[in-house]
């Protein structure tokens, strides 16, 4: 990119050129003249937006395409839209791609059960159907009661259900409506003996933790507004507009905040997270039966809180003053007390805590070590109890139970192992299987490992491959490499009908774990987010040139993908280094870093990346934001960035102003695509029939690309 700096800087600015790293915006240049074996893409008019930040000028040629409605802007989509259907509908092998993938993901799936009062509440869609419909079962074995079917909600399939909280008695259902991919919901209550809906809904908006108190006459929740997150209590029968607030007051809309109500229904825990990454943690506490005030519990501490409540206790997972995690414990009757007294009851080990359920009076406390799960049992006082035996390398998540119950039901995959569901009995220590996926491949014919990589700063970095059994390491094998480095997420081995089909077509399917993740605690994080998050590209790249040097692929024979904060990791991959990759899909990306933390939720982020409004946080966001680090002229590999309207938490903005931006600059014929759907979004609910519409374009645009 050329770089220009606002003509009344230069001369304070010159001095900074020696011994330091200077940051620019760019100039568009005109494309570069080429011939291309593929139409070209629509032409979009540039604004060249120009402002100045820190000293800096930065020029924006497709400012307007912020305008999400604007009718400029939505003839632009339909253009774009035509002009990729065009290519992507003429490729080859989609007949044979899309029956594979009907094969693999239309096949019966159920969630993990709540139970209540021996009723079953759990989520089922058959082979043959769009949409997950809510089930009940009276009893473990019971005949499966259709509860909620989305299906008649809309005659395209794009409105979801999705259970939120069920009462004590099992009497009354919370279920959300999603339409598309929103991350806004609307609240509903059905009568679950007279399958009725209540008069009790509330209307579309963000919520979080949605709690019964134990009489089922009332629920508290929160409602995500501009203002920020606010926690109100509803009781049955009342108009959701005289709803009580109850906390949240002076938190701005940076801060997420949610409640739960215990078990036995006498304490309320609120924690207030600090962003999405939720570095800061706060925790409050009332107690119900005595109709106490709200009182905190932890404040003013940089580290990670979560807890919950049973037999007069308050557990609380934390990474204060471990950075792997450990679980506290102390006597409500003691609180408020600061956490340094409180008992450690489970320690800080060489594997993560990940999380923890409190079951049958024990802790089954999910570990990870070197990214695959672990399941270990603690009494209430942290003396081992046992673990719970998984199969081979894979994941576990759902965990639950009550603690006055004998029962745990968590779900368990791998990479070519579909999920299972398991039933755990506590007294016996018996586990049995309540569910199972039953798809159409033979896992045997594939093998899945870890290797060890080194990083650009010699950090050693983990990855998964998939592959068939006795591959040839000839350099010239399809490969596919996936990822995300962010928020304290951590990518385990889990079932991936994507995964499946790649490696059935003979590809190599890779996927590193990345810093900024959660796999190995919290310094793991810390060393890729804000002014480090370079380490998690540098982590991208250096997995690609070991699958190069290992033999394994070649620039030629490489994909990449990756969505939302992974969207960014793709961004940045291509922009920083386009002769290591043949073709790239980025989903749902942030691409624009300097202006991403304007639109929508962004603001969660800012603990995570940084906000361009601080003049050093401006320096590093500007000198990867792959928005800004596009160089006309560059031959960058084939692209397609897929987003929508219904993506109401990663703006749609960003693919929509890279995609213009890859178009004009790029140097090389290699085609760079908009698939925007006018519905779907980053929140899925998206029928099956949707995503398997969506999975053959992008899946048949790289396999096409690398020759598969």
């Amino acid at each position: 990119m050329k770089i220009k700096v606002a003509g009344s800087q230069r001369a304070r600015m010159a001095g900074l050129i020696i011994g330091s790293f200077l940051v620019f915006a760019f100039i568009i240049a005109p494309s570069c003249s080429k011939k291309s074996k593929f139409p070209p893409p629509p032409e979009t008019r540039q604004d060249n937006v120009k402002e100045v930040l820190h000293g800096v000028e930065l020029v924006d040629p497709y400012r307007w395409l912020e305008d999400q409605q604007a009718p400029e802007t939505r003839e632009w989509i339909a253009r774009q839209n035509a002009y990729t259907h065009s290519i992507l509908d003429k490729l080859p092998g989609r007949d044979r791609l899309r029956q594979r993938l009907e094969e693999l993901m239309r096949v019966e799936s159920i969630s993990v059960p709540i139970e209540r009062n021996g009723r079953y509440f759990f989520t089922k869609r058959a082979a043959d159907q769009d949409l997950p419909i809510i089930y009940m079962r009276e009893g473990l074995d019971g005949e499966d009661q259709v509860l909620i079917d989305p299906h008649t909600l809309s005659p395209d399939h794009t409105i979801s259900v999705q259970i939120r909280e069920i009462s004590a008695g099992g009497q009354i259902l919370i279920y959300s409506k999603r339409r598309g991919g929103e991350d806004e919901v609307s609240l509903h209550l059905l009568d679950v003996d007279r399958r009725i809906n209540l008069p009790d809904s509330l209307p579309r908006a963000r919520y979080f933790g949605v709690s019964f108190v134990k009489s089922g006459d009332g629920f508290y929740y929160t409602r995500h507004g501009k203002e920020g997150s606010r926690v109100y209590f509803h009781r049955l029968g009342s108009k959701p507009s005289d709803d009580r607030k109850i906390f949240g007051d002076g938190y701005g809309p940076d801060k997420i905040i949610f409640s739960e109500v215990s078990e036995d229904g006498r304490h309320l825990l609120i924690h207030v997270l600090y962003g999405a990454s939720a570095d800061q943690t706060e925790i409050h506490y009332q107690n119900l039966a005595r109709g106490g005030s709200i009182v905190p519990v932890v404040q003013n501490i940089p580290a990670r809180f979560y807890g919950t409540i049973a037999d007069g206790r308050l557990y609380v997972q934390t990474n204060w003053q471990a950075p792997k995690k450990r679980i506290l414990s102390v006597r409500l009757n003691q609180l408020p007390q600061h956490p340094s007294r409180w008992r450690e009851i489970v320690p800080e080990s060489e594997s993560i805590i990940e999380g923890f359920s409190l079951v049958g009076g024990k802790l089954f406390v999910n570990y990870l070590e070197n990214v695959v799960s672990h399941i270990k049992i603690f009494t209430p006082d942290g003396q081992s109890d046992g673990e719970i035996e998984l199969p081979a390398m894979g994941s576990v998540s759902g965990l639950a139970g009550h603690w006055q119950g004998n029962e745990a039901f968590f779900s368990y995959s791998s990479f070519l192992i579909p999920t299972t569901i398991y039933r755990y009995d506590v007294s016996s220590g018996q586990k049995s299987v309540w569910a199972k996926l039953q798809v159409p491949i033979d896992s045997e014919q594939f093998e899945v490992k870890q290797v060890w990589y080194t990083s650009k700063d010699s950090s050693r970095v983990p990855m998964f491959l998939v592959h068939k059994k006795g591959l040839e390491l000839n350099g010239k094998n399809p490969t596919l490499l996936t990822g995300y480095g962010g928020f304290n997420i951590s990518l385990k081995p889990g079932y991936s009908s994507l995964a499946t089909i790649w490696v059935e077509n003979g590809g190599v399917f890779a996927r590193p774990s990345l810093r900024g993740g959660g796999e190995f605690g919290e310094e793991w994080h810390k060393a890729g987010m804000r002014e480090k998050k370079q380490n998690v590209f540098d982590d991208f790249i250096a997995a690609a040139e070991w699958l190069i040097d290992n033999k394994y692929t070649n620039p030629e024979k490489l994909a990449i993908s990756g969505g939302s904060n992974g969207g960014l990791l793709v961004g940045a991959a291509l922009t920083q280094r386009p002769d290591l990759f043949k073709a790239v899909a980025c989903f749902y990306p942030l691409l624009d870093m300097i202006r991403y933390h304007k639109f929508l939720v962004a603001r969660f982020w800012i603990p995570e990346y940084g906000s361009s409004d601080d003049p050093e946080q401006f320096q590093y966001l500007l000198k990867y934001s792959p928005y800004h680090n596009v160089k006309p002229g560059t031959k960058y590999p084939s692209v397609i960035f897929i987003t929508g309207d219904g993506d109401t938490r990663v703006a749609p903005l960003h693919a929509r102003k890279m995609a213009a931006l890859l178009q004009h600059a790029t140097g090389s014929d290699n085609p760079v695509l908009l698939l925007y759907d006018t519905k779907a979004g980053h929140s899925g609910g998206m029928p099956v029939s949707k995503r398997i519409e969506d999975m053959t374009n992008w899946l048949s645009f790289l396999m096409w690309h690398v020759g598969m």
